[in-house]
């Protein structure tokens, strides 16, 4: 499994964000914009909060496991290698979610600010924006939690 690259989610994040803009130019030229929910800047965090609370619970467990604290409960290597997709899946959703709400944002802030509800909306796309770096934060939190120790003999020079 090959961890993420913080380039890969800022390309997402900025093509995404850019055809976001680009289509609710060309949506609102047709008369009408959808509106950005409240509800997800509030999925975001609860996703965010959820990648946090299992990298820390695992944090917890390897260490008292590699301490030899008796009594220690293990991590099973499959339940860490879930974990690190749920958290690798979440963060590429998440970046080109935070990019599709960047866009949209951006869009009501330079044309539409001054109309009351689109104001509320891009108070919405913005506290989006912030849940989606969020979750790709605490992804890469949980990634390094469960990245296994260089093998001294794996790097050995020759092989």
């Amino acid at each position: 499994m090959k961890a993420l690259r913080i380039r890969t989610l800022l390309g997402l994040f900025a093509v995404a964000g850019v055809l976001s803009w680009a289509g609710a130019k060309l949506w609102d030229s047709l008369g009408t914009l959808p509106s950005v929910p409240l509800a997800a800047p509030i999925v975001l965090a609860l996703i965010a909060v959820v990648l946090t609370a299992t990298a820390l619970s695992l944090r917890t467990r390897l260490r008292a496991q590699r301490d030899r604290v008796p009594g220690a409960k293990g991590v099973d290597p499959l339940l860490a290698a879930r974990a690190v997709v749920f958290g690798q899946a979440s963060a590429l959703v998440a970046s080109l979610v935070a990019g599709m709400y960047g866009g949209a944002g951006a869009f009501l802030l330079m044309y539409q600010f001054d109309v009351p509800p689109r104001r509320d909306q891009a108070v919405y796309a913005g506290l989006a924006v912030l849940a989606g770096l969020a979750v790709v934060a605490a992804a890469i939190f949980l990634e390094r939690v469960c990245k296994l120790p260089e093998d001294p003999e794996d790097t050995a020079p020759g092989i």
